[in-house]
């Protein structure tokens, strides 16, 4: 093996063909130029950071309790008034106004605002700012409770057990057209949306609005009230923590392995960014994850 691959070798070097040469080619040889010392790199100072809690959609927090001085008359007024009784998603939504959770409604929406929501997914406040609202957040009746309310300017709401919730002022009632809200808000009409079939579907065609007096706060009485805070609260509490950063995670399952990696890894980044002391806002949301159904045995 060893001749055959000196062999080998020995012919390759006296083949008779060999590669013809290259021409010299036109261009100049390279520049020899001077070279120049780049300056060295500047060191970038720490970034400062300077935060604070931001200011509610509106400029401020907007909560629509009565005084507790004017209790007393308050519900006196609405012994008077026609009274509309609330469902369970109904008294939710007063929930959510009442406290400031959909600043800067001071209501169940007027026409003017359910028409923007629906088309153009804000509202435009008087002082030509918009904010961001893409739910309607109506109160539908049905044709018995709009004549009950006949040419009043306020109404009594009342919770499923007649117990007084709040005033509706300067009422404006309009028409519930429920096909266009279902399409503009879910993008379809399509039958089995399950808010859908509990609020919307068989809910009355007409829609009210007006501004909310809450006489007396919602409370669930179901042992979770107190985890309940509302914004003002909430906010109060990242002032007291020093927060200058808050990260708020939503979940509606248990927390798992990766929603804690996602909370860890948005801390490390906010720290990383600048900021000393960020808080995190863990919000659970308490429901049925899934319809549960049950059969007796024989059936």
């Amino acid at each position: 093996m060893a001749a055959m691959a000196s062999l080998n070798l020995t012919t390759s070097t006296q083949l008779p063909h060999s590669f013809p040469k290259l021409p010299k080619t036109h261009f100049a040889p390279p520049l020899n130029l001077p070279r120049r010392r780049l300056p060295a790199p500047r060191t970038r100072s720490a970034t400062r950071i300077s935060a604070s809690l931001i200011d509610p959609d509106g400029g401020k927090l907007v909560q629509l309790f009565v005084k507790e001085s004017d209790k007393e008359s308050k519900l006196q007024q609405a012994s008077h008034l026609p009274k509309i009784k609330l469902s369970k998603i109904d008294l939710q939504w007063v929930h959510v106004l009442s406290e400031g959770w959909a600043s800067p409604l001071k209501g169940f929406m007027r026409e003017s605002e359910f028409l923007q929501t629906l088309h153009f997914n804000s509202l435009r406040l008087e002082n030509g700012s918009v904010v961001n609202m893409s739910v309607p957040i109506v109160l539908a009746i049905d044709d018995a409770q709009k004549s009950r309310v006949g040419s009043f300017t306020s109404v009594a709401l009342v919770d499923e057990k007649d117990d007084m919730v709040a005033i509706l002022n300067d009422i404006e009632i309009y028409k519930h057209n429920k096909e266009e809200r279902i399409a503009r808000t879910w993008g379809t009409t399509a039958p089995g949306l399950p808010y859908v079939e509990e609020a919307i579907t068989h809910a009355g065609n007409w829609l009210i609005g007006g501004d909310l007096e809450v006489i007396n706060p919602v409370k669930y009485d179901d042992g979770l009230d107190r985890f309940r805070l509302s914004p003002a609260q909430l906010r109060d509490e990242f002032e007291r923590r020093n927060a200058d950063a808050v990260f708020a995670f939503q979940l509606r399952n248990p927390v798992h392995n990766g929603h804690a990696l996602l909370m860890t890894d948005t801390r490390r980044r906010l720290l990383e960014m600048g900021y000393k002391n960020p808080v995190l806002l863990l919000h659970p949301l308490g429901g049925y994850t899934k319809q549960m159904m049950s059969r007796s045995v024989g059936e």
